[in-house]
C-alpha cells in the first residue's frame, strides 16, 4: 500500500534518535519497526510517498498512533524554533524525528537496560530478550521475535537475565517484572495519571531514576511535558545554553524539542568535535 505523510518524517532519523532499538534498515532502503505483535515494513518512494507493507486499517490504527502522525510537527517548529538560538539550530538538524508512541512495558524493561549503554549494546540486550522469553511474529518477510510481555517474562531467573547482558541492571528488571506481575505497577490504570503522579509510580520500581521514568513517560505514554535529563542532554545545556536549562520554554512540546537536542549532540556535536591531540612527553 502507499501512503502519503505531508508532515516531516525522516526514517533515517528515527531509526538512529535514541529511543527505539529494534529498528532494521535493508539494504533497498525499507526499515523494519516493531511493536507488540506487529511490524511494519516502510519504504520512502518519492516526496511525502512511502509504501508500507500493512493494510490501510493497521496503518490508522497501530502505525499512525507509533508514529504520532496526528501531531504536526511542521507547525511545532514554527511555533518553537524561535525562542532560543539553540534550539532553533538543533530542530533545525533534526527535522524528521517524530517521538514515537511505543508499548509501556516495552519501553519500562529497555530504558532501566540503557543505564550507562550506548544504543548499539541496547539493542543487543533488546534482541536477546526477545529471543531468550518473545515469541514469533510471523511477516510474508521474514520470522520475528517480540518484546516478552510481562506473563512471559514472569518465571525469568537472575542467571537467565544476566546471559542476556542486563549486568547490575538484572535486579532492576526482576523488580519491574515483580511488581507489574502483582498488580503493585498497574502500567493500564496509571496512563490516567499526571505526569508528576505518573513518574513518581515509575520511580518505584527499584534502579527507576529521574531519567529513566521520563523516558518512559515520553516514549511510553506520549507525555510530551516529560523531558529525559542524561549525559547528552546535560552537555548540550552546559556547552550550548550556558548552562541554562531552555526547556521551561516549551511547555507540552519540552519532550519533543529534547529529542531534537538529543538527536544534534549525539549525531552532530559528536561527528564534528576534534580528535584529541596526544601530549608530547
Amino acid at each position: 500500500m502507499q501512503i502519503e505523510i505531508k508532515d516531516d518524517f525522516d526514517l533515517e532519523k528515527i531509526m538512529v534518535s535514541g529511543q527505539c532499538f529494534r529498528v532494521r534498515q535493508f539494504d533497498d532502503g525499507t526499515y523494519r519497526f516493531v511493536t507488540g505483535d506487529c511490524a511494519v515494513y516502510i519504504r520512502k518512494m518519492a516526496e511525502q510517498k512511502f509504501f508500507v507493507s500493512c493494510d490501510e486499517e493497521s496503518w490508522k490504527n497501530i502505525w499512525s498512533v507509533y508514529f504520532d502522525l496526528d501531531r504536526c510537527y511542521r507547525e511545532i517548529y514554527n511555533e518553537e524554533c524561535d525562542k532560543h538560538p539553540f534550539i532553533r539550530e538543533a530542530m533545525g538538524y533534526g527535522r524528521g524525528l517524530r517521538v514515537l508512541r511505543q508499548n509501556p512495558w516495552e519501553m519500562l524493561i529497555t530504558f532501566i537496560i540503557s543505564q550507562r549503554k550506548n544504543i548499539p549494546a541496547i539493542s543487543k540486550a533488546v534482541e536477546m530478550l526477545a529471543l531468550k522469553y518473545g515469541h514469533d511474529i510471523d511477516t510474508e518477510y521474514e520470522t520475528l521475535r517480540s518484546f516478552p510481555s510481562p506473563q512471559e517474562m514472569a518465571c525469568a531467573s537472575a542467571d537467565e537475565l544476566m546471559e542476556c547482558s542486563l549486568g547490575y541492571r538484572t535486579p532492576y528488571v526482576l523488580d519491574a517484572i515483580k511488581q507489574v506481575q502483582t498488580g503493585n505497577l498497574d502500567l493500564n490504570s496509571i496512563s490516567d495519571y499526571g505526569d508528576e503522579e505518573l513518574l513518581g509510580k515509575l520511580q518505584t520500581v527499584h534502579g527507576i531514576g529521574k531519567k529513566v521514568a521520563n523516558c518512559v513517560g515520553l516514549f511510553g505514554y506520549g507525555r510530551t511535558a516529560c523531558v529525559p535529563v542524561d549525559v547528552w542532554i546535560s552537555r548540550a545545556i552546559e556547552n550550548e545554553c550556558k548552562g541554562k536549562d531552555p526547556f521551561h520554554l516549551f511547555g507540552e512540546n519540552a519532550g519533543i524539542i529534547q529529542q531534537y537536542v538529543f538527536y544534534y549532540e549525539k549525531q552532530y556535536v559528536k561527528n564534528t568535535m576534534p580528535i584529541p591531540t596526544k601530549r608530547k612527553k
